[in-house]
């Protein structure tokens, strides 16, 4: 068996078809100081070619670890030969200097015999892959140890939160068994920042300035920088945001960054929940454990069915938008109270300001119940009436339609529906006019939405969803780790990730 040593927390998966690309993304990774890459020879067109360069490559950076994956078509990969030419290019790969080889359970299981040229030489990661579901991971895991490997890598497919703690419960359960162990897609995204922390050997992340070989990969600058993998500890709390979609939040930015200013030993993710998986997230969170969490969109309101405590202004308001963990009991609040006063405080006085609220779900419900409390007078306009006239009768408010609303005029304007976040950023609850000499659009994703846009060359007082963000975001903080929020830290992260998102290629919310 070969000797092993001690991995990098982050393997870089290189597949690109010709051997000069390549070459270059792996100098270029090389350059850049990473130091545990991966050769798809499958996705070349010549991977012979691909595995006889690999000697000068090594040459030129000799402290670098090279696993060299040759996968057959059969089995997800992209090399059309047999099982005896696809140990060929590998055998040849070793020859040339890879240290590992990766050789998928069904061409170890046909082929047990024939490794035997291999071990010794070079270490053998023996894979699994499913594409479309996480089977029981013990059944998986008895599979692959069936076959003399240095490192076991088992990598399924997340289709319920669940799933992650299923995936991440195998490699803590196990820590001896040198696994490395996976979910792919979007869901499964949280098991590549937690897989080392839970005892997985690496995880995989994309290069630079290229695609990744598997859905849910992500740049190992993200996975260094903004959630820390090599340096979160075992004993590392657990946060997260919960929305449906979640890919566009810039949350993780904007906490991370907070937690590493405080140097607390904390990491925050973004969570994929559907609406139908709600029950099923919180048999994965009490578990995982998280320690606490956002929730914006779609849960604001039905996330309180399954809290054991919420705080009476967000009972009354019907939403909660942070969750936390304390003597075994999930407890719920509503810092966006104080993301929509404020704001607002800072260019009115709310007592007998009027308010026109647009919007008829939890971030609406909020705006109306905490701007009533501060004494403003409250009109509510959306595009379901029915929902309109019940939140009106909660907060003691004015219910409009949305002729009515135009017709009139307001202090304030407090956008709070979809309406203008990605992906419907084209989109603006007021087409013409609006109706108000101070506009606070609760939108933060763009930055600049239609109706900012609007508001401004109307000449009106603009409050960017920005600053509503930032507000809650530090009251979340504050209340999750008892220190002091490092807000102009928050500020800057959140700027950087909103700028982020414009590129092309980026979507955004």
């Amino acid at each position: 068996m070969a000797q092993t040593r001690s991995l990098p927390r982050i393997c870089i998966a290189l597949g690109l078809p010709d051997v000069p690309t390549l070459l270059e993304h792996a100098r270029r990774e090389a350059e850049a100081g990473e130091t545990f890459l991966e050769f798809r020879l499958d996705f070349l067109d010549r991977p012979c070619q691909g595995a006889e360069a690999i000697r000068g490559f090594l040459e030129q950076f000799p402290d670098l670890f090279l696993v060299a994956t040759c996968r057959r078509h059969q089995n997800h990969g992209k090399f059309n030969g047999s099982i005896e030419e696809q140990l060929a290019v590998l055998d040849q790969a070793v020859r040339n200097g890879a240290q590992a080889v990766d050789i998928e359970i069904e061409t170890a299981e046909a082929a047990s015999d024939r490794l035997s040229s291999l071990r010794g030489r070079a270490q053998i990661v023996i894979s699994y892959h499913n594409f479309e579901a996480t089977p029981p991971m013990d059944t998986i895991i008895n599979r692959v140890m069936r076959v003399q490997g240095d490192v076991y890598k088992v990598v399924t497919t997340a289709r319920k939160p669940s799933d992650n703690l299923r995936v991440l419960s195998a490699a803590k359960s196990l820590p001896k068994s040198r696994l490395v162990v996976l979910a792919m897609g979007e869901l499964g995204f949280p098991t590549r920042v937690l897989s080392p922390v839970f005892g997985g050997v690496y995880t995989y992340a994309t290069p630079m300035q290229a695609e990744g070989t598997a859905l849910g990969q992500v740049s190992a600058r993200s996975l260094r920088h903004l959630y820390r993998v090599e340096k979160l500890r075992k004993t590392a709390k657990i946060y997260g945001v919960i929305a449906d979609p979640v890919r566009h939040s810039i949350s993780p930015a904007v906490h991370n960054r907070a937690f590493q200013s405080r140097r607390v030993d904390a990491v925050y993710l973004p969570l994929l929940v559907s609406p139908a998986c709600l029950r099923d997230f919180f048999s994965m969170a009490g578990k995982l454990p998280l320690a606490g969490f956002s929730v914006t969109i779609p849960h604001k309101q039905k996330i309180i069915r399954y809290l054991d405590a919420v705080e009476p202004l967000a009972r009354r308001i019907g939403a909660v938008n942070t969750v936390w963990r304390k003597a075994g009991k999930w407890r719920g609040t509503n810092t966006d109270v104080a993301g929509i006063t404020g704001p607002l405080s800072r260019v009115l006085r709310l007592q007998n300001a009027t308010v026109l609220i647009a919007g008829n779900g939890g971030a609406a419900r909020g705006a109306a119940c905490a701007l009533t409390d501060a004494g403003a007078k409250i009109s509510l306009v959306g595009r379901n009436q029915d929902r309109v006239r019940a939140l009106s009768k909660v907060c003691g408010a004015e219910a409009l339609s949305r002729e009515q609303a135009v017709a009139r005029h307001f202090d304030v304007v407090v956008h709070a529906t979809p309406l203008g976040m990605f992906p419907h950023v084209n989109d603006c609850f007021f087409d013409g006019k609006i109706p108000a000499e101070i506009v606070f659009d609760l939108v933060y994703n763009p930055l600049e939405t239609v109706l900012v846009r609007h508001a401004k060359e109307q000449g009106k007082t603009v409050i960017a969803g920005i600053e509503m963000f930032l507000e809650q975001a530090a009251q979340q903080f504050e209340l999750w780790t008892g220190d002091t929020a490092p807000r102009t830290v928050m500020q800057k992260a959140a700027m950087e990730a909103l700028e982020q998102h414009k590129a092309p290629s980026r979507s955004d919310k």
